[in-house]
């Protein structure tokens, strides 16, 4: 990687600062200056997507160092490279989504969003959180948020992640036991990327392996599930019941099965809204464009190899 000056590198936004308000000064508070791309030592990548990234790149051959703007990024598998730095937003945005993963985990146990549904008395019925059996598949920000989260209920914690040793008072395996460990779950949360190895992860095996009354909640990637399986699991009455506020296909068409089961939960992507993500997306880029400056080791570092 090119070396980047230790005063005001020159930083580049693309497509344009305007798709994420106050980039531009996000970069400035962060000690950058910014230019046009054919200058830049640094990039700011401010669209969800990947096309036109990779011919910026090749018009761009001093850029050494390239921030994406959300966590996710498979999008950008093809674009990713060995001839500079990749860093996104994976860690920045865990308390938020961990919070809505909580709402959902209630709603389903307690009936809520079915009571709030109807419009005549139902009978009671429910149950608690407290001293449940939740797994967390995921080990990253959202998962170690939910787990303090879940701290006053007193539940019984196993978290699945595939590296970063172990957490202060849960118990943590590694992804072969993942299966496994879904068998005696009260909930199991999915709060993972989507990577080759989750691609499909839940399929009809893993909901088999799971409880009859066990609830299934997606805050990580809507193709970690396999929808069909799900459905007909969810049909067959084979689970207590699934939240997702992330789905495959995205958005999820109107008239799709979910929809009208009773005992799913769907919320439109939203466990991360722009008012709550863009403020700490913008205190990670200035962040990291200090970083930059004084070659320090920037935050979100995005393993190549595994796309995230």
């Amino acid at each position: 990687m090119a070396a980047a000056s230790r005063s005001r590198p020159p930083v580049a936004i693309a497509p344009e600062p305007g798709g994420i308000p106050g980039l531009a000064q996000a970069v400035e508070r962060g000690g950058g200056t910014l230019c046009d791309l054919p200058r830049a030592r640094a990039l700011i990548w401010s669209s969800p997507q990947a096309a036109g990234l990779s011919d910026r790149l090749a018009a761009s051959p001093g850029v050494g160092w390239v921030q994406l703007p959300y966590a996710g990024v498979e999008r950008f598998r093809d674009v990713l490279d060995r001839q500079r730095l990749w860093t996104c937003a994976k860690g920045v945005y865990g308390r938020a989504v961990a919070e809505h993963a909580l709402a959902l985990i209630l709603a389903g146990l307690r009936r809520i969003a079915r009571c709030a549904q109807e419009r005549v008395w139902l009978a009671p019925a429910g149950r608690t959180l407290h001293g449940a059996t939740v797994v967390v598949i995921g080990g990253g920000g959202i998962g170690r948020a939910l787990v303090e989260l879940l701290a006053p209920f007193r539940c019984d914690v196993t978290v699945v992640r595939r590296s970063g040793g172990a957490l202060p008072h849960v118990r943590v395996v590694d992804p072969g036991q993942a299966r496994d460990a879904v068998a005696r779950a009260d909930v199991v949360v999915l709060a993972v990327p989507l990577t080759a190895a989750t691609d499909g992860l839940v399929d009809a095996d893993f909901l088999r392996r799971m409880r009859d009354d066990a609830w299934l909640v997606n805050v990580g990637r809507g193709a970690v599930v396999r929808t069909d399986d799900l459905v007909t699991a969810l049909e067959g009455g084979r689970l207590g019941g699934a939240a997702l506020d992330v789905t495959d296909p995205e958005p999820l068409p109107e008239g799709h099965p979910l929809w009208s089961l009773d005992d799913c939960i769907v919320t439109p992507h939203a466990a991360n809204p722009p008012e709550l993500g863009d403020p700490v997306l913008l205190d990670l880029v200035a962040d990291n464009v200090a970083r930059f400056a004084a070659n320090r080791t920037l935050r979100g570092s995005i393993d190549v190899d595994l796309a995230y």
